[in-house]
C-alpha cells in the first residue's frame, strides 16, 4: 500500500490569509491541512470566533491532517501551566471536532530536569486521550535540550504516556544529522505523525530554520526515507511544513503546485 495523503502546512503560506489557503490547497491538488493554533489566533484578532474557523474549514472540503497547540507546556509551572494545558485541550477540541485524530506540539525551547518534562508529556498525553486524539511530539533540531531523535525517544521511553508518539520532521532529522540506520529502529506503533522539507546543503545558519526547501532541492534523502516509512507501514498523512520568506513573498498558487508536483517526484512507486 502507499504512503497516507499529502497534507500542506499552513506555516508554508504564513502570509496567506487561512480563507485564502484553503482555497489555494483545494485548488492545487493536496489532499489536506495542517491547521496550527496561530490560524485560529489570526482568526479571533479579526473577530472571527473558534467555531467560525472550524465551520469554513468544513466548508473547504478538505481533510484536516493536523491541528497544532501551543508551546511550552513541558516545563512550564504554576498559572501558566494551567493556561497552557487548557489551550492544549481546546486544540484536542478543535481537532476531534474537526475528524482529525492527531494534534502535535514542538518540544519546548531552553533545557529543564527531564523527569518534569516527561510528567508535562503525561499530562498532555491523558489530556490528548480523553478527545480521542493523539499528541505528535516534535523534537526541534535547533532549540537546546531535545534536538535529536534519540533524545525525545528517550524522553518518551521515560514517560511512557498515553496516546502520544513522535512526529518526524525531514528538516529536524536532516538538520540534526539523524540517518537512515537511525530511523531503522524506530517501530511504527511509535510514529504518530510526519511532516517533511528539504534542508539547504549549505549556507546553514544555527538557530535559523526558515530555510526549508521542496524535496530535492538540498540535502534530505527523501526517496529511500519515505520508501523506509513505506515499509514500515505508516499510511498516516505527510505534511509540507516549509516556513521561508523566500516562498512566501511568491504567489501562493505557485508554491502550493511546486511544493506537491516535487513530492510526488520523491515517492515510491
Amino acid at each position: 500500500m502507499p504512503l497516507g495523503p499529502l497534507a500542506l502546512h499552513t506555516w508554508t503560506l504564513d502570509t496567506t490569509p487561512l480563507d485564502e489557503t484553503l482555497a489555494v490547497v483545494r485548488r492545487t491538488g493536496w489532499d489536506a491541512i495542517e491547521l496550527r493554533r496561530v490560524d485560529f489566533a489570526r482568526a479571533a484578532e479579526r473577530g472571527l470566533a473558534a467555531d467560525a474557523v472550524l465551520e469554513r474549514v468544513r466548508a473547504s472540503g478538505l481533510a484536516v491532517a493536523c491541528v497544532g497547540v501551543e508551546l511550552g507546556w513541558m516545563f512550564a509551572e504554576g498559572e501558566e501551566r494551567r493556561r497552557l494545558l487548557a489551550a492544549f485541550e481546546e486544540s484536542c477540541r478543535w481537532a476531534a471536532a474537526l475528524g482529525t485524530p492527531r494534534v502535535m506540539s514542538p518540544v519546548d525551547r531552553g533545557r529543564g530536569p527531564v523527569e518534569r518534562a516527561a510528567a508535562g508529556v503525561r499530562d498532555a498525553g491523558a489530556i490528548a486521550q480523553r478527545h480521542g486524539v493523539r499528541l505528535a511530539l516534535e523534537f526541534n533540531s535547533q532549540c537546546e535540550q531535545f534536538n535529536t531523535l534519540a533524545r525525545i525517544r528517550e524522553l518518551l521511553a521515560l514517560a511512557r504516556p498515553p496516546a502520544c508518539g513522535l512526529l518526524l520532521d525531514t528538516y529536524h532529522l536532516g538538520r540534526s544529522g539523524a540517518t537512515l540506520a537511525d530511523l531503522e529502529p524506530v517501530a511504527l506503533e511509535e510514529i504518530a505523525y510526519v511532516q517533511y522539507s528539504d534542508v539547504p546543503a549549505t549556507g546553514l545558519v544555527a538557530g535559523q530554520a526558515l530555510d526549508r526547501l521542496p524535496p530535492g532541492r538540498g540535502s534530505v534523502p527523501f526517496r529511500e526515507t519515505f520508501a523506509l516509512l513505506e515499509r514500515k507501514g505508516y499510511r498516516g498523512p505527510l505534511s509540507y511544513e516549509a516556513p521561508n520568506p523566500a516562498a512566501w513573498a511568491r504567489p501562493a498558487d505557485e508554491v502550493a503546485r511546486e511544493a506537491l508536483e516535487a513530492t510526488r517526484a520523491v515517492l515510491p512507486r
